[in-house]
């Protein structure tokens, strides 16, 4: 099982990136996917959430009407459109899979850093 992330970078603020993460080893549309987040000497927080099938997404409310989170799972893979972009979305950003009875994985993250 393996879920690897990319697309993190260094971004201006008022700037945009996409996140990617592709998943293996295990039987995607059956996996509700996250993005989650951590900037130092803060918790892990959860950022986005879509339900195996893509019908249903939830977001923080820090990153409501900015971010848009999508899957394709044809090719096994999950995305976190980033637009409008704040220096207080810097931290690492985490992939993550969990589906009841089935178990939980996670990514290695890829560093976001807005600044200037």
């Amino acid at each position: 099982v393996q879920l690897v992330e990319s697309g993190g970078g260094l971004v201006q603020p008022g700037g945009s990136l996409r996140l990617s993460c592709v998943a293996s080893g295990f039987t995607f549309s059956r996996y509700d996917m996250s993005w989650y987040r951590q900037a130092p000497g803060k918790e892990r927080e959860l950022v986005a959430g879509i339900t195996g099938g893509g019908g249903l997404r939830n977001y923080a409310d820090s990153v409501k009407g900015r971010f848009t989170i999508s899957r394709d799972n044809a090719k096994n893979l999950m995305y976190l459109q980033m637009n409008v972009l704040k220096p207080e979305d810097t931290a690492v950003y985490y992939c993550n899979a969990r589906a009841t009875m089935l178990g939980e994985y996670w990514g290695q993250g890829t560093q976001v850093t807005v600044s200037s």
